[in-house]
């Protein structure tokens, strides 16, 4: 029998993490999946020492006796990924590069690596670790384009330590959305949604021994009747859940309804912008600004909480923008409000678009994480906007602020003060962890 492959999995951690746990003094994350993923993926007929380091937790040592390397990597943290790779590499250990930034830039990511693989691995993993047994190691792997979640083992979630994480449990059902938003990575690098059987979900879950968990979907009510049963499958599992959605979860009665006696009691919902303009040229007109307060009302009604979410930096963005929304959000009863700059994130039509404009101002993508004006607004310079943005984030996080919405809002009100408590401090250290210093952008403010 051959040795064990020694095999190390790694997601690097992302400009946030670059202190470690980041801005707060414990790290916040929660399990990730695409590692866990992976693990059990590994065919039995390749015997493999394997290990695990998601190093927003955990310390990273490129001196790691292995023989593969593989590399999940979004735009924020292909930079460390490549670093890593290059490490490796330079010592002779063979490295794969896949997940979201790869995916979109295959021949970038090719010239750290041995290997690419681009797409979901579910078909394409087990493979290639059979082809380097075999020592034939493909310089590339594409997804499969009949790719089914279907029959799919479960993710091995103890393979990372609990004690690292924030949150152990998550959990998806679907991949992709219908969507197809102009500053999404999602349609440009993964096509069609996927589903899992919604009884393999539920297996999943009871499996775990889960009572609260989170739902990493993107978009888990893109097929309403799918949700359906899914969220009628959840309610005898008495658990409690937190996920993400649209706006158009409060459009239908009858879907809000099965998700509030499913458990969810918190929703991240992508408001984005309160122009509907913005909306439609961002091809997300289904949003209806003229709606929000109602979308609040009917969720807070069927006692769910709402991390709302914003962004600045569209085109008709003004200074008046910042001050409009923060104000919507007091207003509104927003129990966790969070803002990011627009991001142009390789591969999407709005990164197209601006690159034909001229507008990218960096291919640093480190910078790419939501808190960097990485190209030139149309109304403003880049600084103002990043300075403006933080603005909002601080006048958001006032005290009067975080009383009100939560007092008329009523939710969960030990948790939501928690997070609003660790937003205030986020807003008022933006500056520690997020704000760079280039020169060329500061003298044009």
């Amino acid at each position: 029998m051959p040795d064990p492959l020694k095999l190390a999995l790694i997601s690097p951690r992302g400009p946030l993490y670059r202190h470690k746990t980041g801005i707060w003094k414990r790290s916040l994350r929660y399990a990730p999946l695409t590692l866990t993923t992976l693990a059990s993926l590994i065919p039995d007929d390749v015997p493999v020492e394997l290990t695990l380091i998601d190093e927003g937790v955990h310390s990273m040592d490129t001196e790691l006796d292995v023989d593969l390397v593989g590399i999940s990597a979004i735009t924020g943290t292909a930079p460390r990924a490549y670093e890593i790779a290059d490490r490796f590499r330079e010592r002779g250990v063979p490295v794969v590069l896949g997940g979201v930034h790869p995916t979109l830039m295959p021949d970038e990511a090719a010239r750290h690596a041995d290997c690419v693989v681009t797409g979901y691995a579910e078909d394409t993993f087990p493979q290639l670790l059979r082809d380097h047994q075999a020592g034939g190691l493909r310089a590339r792997y594409d997804q499969s384009p009949d790719l089914t979640l279907a029959g799919r083992p479960f993710p091995k979630r103890e393979l990372l330590p609990g004690a690292d994480h924030a949150l152990l449990h998550t959990i998806e059902a679907t991949r992709g959305c219908i969507h197809r938003c102009d500053f999404c990575v999602v349609p440009s690098a993964w096509g069609s949604p996927l589903q899992r059987p919604v009884h393999e979900v539920v297996d999943d879950i009871r499996q775990m021994g889960a009572k609260r968990l989170v739902f990493l979907d993107l978009n888990p009510i893109a097929d309403v009747a799918y949700a359906k049963e899914l969220f009628t499958a959840l309610i005898p599992l008495k658990i409690v859940w937190g996920g993400l959605a649209t706006t158009l979860i409060a459009r239908d009665v009858e879907l809000l309804e099965l998700a509030a006696r499913s458990g969810c009691r918190g929703l991240l919902l992508g408001f984005e912008s309160l122009s509907p303009s913005v909306l439609h040229a961002s091809k997300k007109g289904f949003n209806t600004p003229q709606d929000y307060r109602s979308v609040m009302t009917r969720l807070h009604d069927a006692g769910i909480a709402v991390m709302g979410c914003f962004v600045f930096g569209f085109d008709d963005d003004t200074a008046e923008t910042f001050e409009a929304t923060a104000d919507f959000v007091h207003e509104a009863n927003v129990d966790l409000p969070r803002y990011a700059i627009l991001t142009p994130f390789p591969g999407t039509p709005l990164f197209q678009r601006m690159e034909r404009e001229g507008r990218i101002l960096t291919r640093d993508w480190s910078l790419y994480d939501g808190q960097h004006a990485v190209f030139q607004p149309t109304r403003m310079s880049a600084p103002e906007l990043e300075r403006r943005t933080e603005w909002a984030w601080k006048r958001t996080y006032r005290w009067a602020s975080i009383v009100k919405r939560l007092a008329n809002a009523r939710i969960q009100l030990p948790v939501a003060l928690a997070a609003n408590l660790g937003y205030r401090y986020y807003a008022h250290n933006l500056h520690r962890f997020y704000t760079c210093d280039w020169p060329l952008l500061r003298a044009a403010a």
